[in-house]
């Protein structure tokens, strides 16, 4: 009795999700440069004809990478975070964890690198940005601060998480932390400044008599 092809095996008990997992490894290992067939394929330990049970060619597999980035994948994460954790504060801080043990910072940003050559990307990261902004801000207003003052909070948590300055000074293990006390919790002055922003301006004001 013939003995099958273990590669064989294996492939087809991938799916097509298991193959963009792969690319994104293979983005946030090398970059745009590190994603071709062969080495997708040695990624999953498979052959390269097993790519084509699943995608017609390398380009449209590479748009269902764009759009894994900015869709399932992102909205599953914030699903997950929203049923996990109540406290808004805690949300974002559990997003930071999951983002860090993931290495999601370094896909983020060969998918950067790759969006200034291949609008798809650019789309995608735009889509993925406006949900991760939003996520972030939505839990800074439910925490107390006004829209504008969360999204520019979100706006200063995200970039920190692609942040690649360096700061000797700085300890990056516990850096989002800090950052996260600092933008995260409404002080007294914010406090009085979203009031004074809130509260209708009474002088000279025209009154309608009837």
């Amino acid at each position: 009795m013939a003995r099958s092809d273990p590669a064989t095996a294996r492939s087809t008990d991938l799916s097509p999700r298991d193959w963009l997992e792969a690319g994104q490894s293979l983005l946030r290992r090398g970059g745009l440069r590190a994603l071709k067939l062969r080495p997708l394929a040695s990624e999953l330990r498979v052959s390269t004809g097993s790519f084509y049970h699943h995608f017609a060619d390398f380009d449209g597999y590479q748009g269902h990478l764009a759009d894994y980035f900015a869709g399932t994948q992102i909205a599953e994460l914030i699903d997950a975070i929203t049923r996990a954790e109540v406290n808004p504060v805690g949300r974002i801080r559990l997003l930071a964890e999951v983002v860090r043990r993931r290495g999601m910072s370094r896909l983020s940003i060969a998918m950067r690198a790759w969006a200034e050559s291949d609008v798809r990307a650019r789309l995608a990261v735009e889509r993925h940005d406006d949900q991760v902004i939003g996520f972030l801000a939505t839990c800074l207003q439910t925490n107390g601060f006004a829209r504008h003052d969360a999204m520019v909070r979100a706006y200063a948590l995200m970039t920190l998480g692609l942040s690649k300055v360096h700061a000797p000074e700085l300890d990056r293990t516990t850096l989002m932390e800090e950052m996260i006390a600092l933008l995260c919790h409404p002080t007294p002055d914010t406090t009085a400044d979203m009031a004074a922003q809130e509260r209708p301006c009474l002088s000279g004001a025209s009154t309608i008599s009837s």
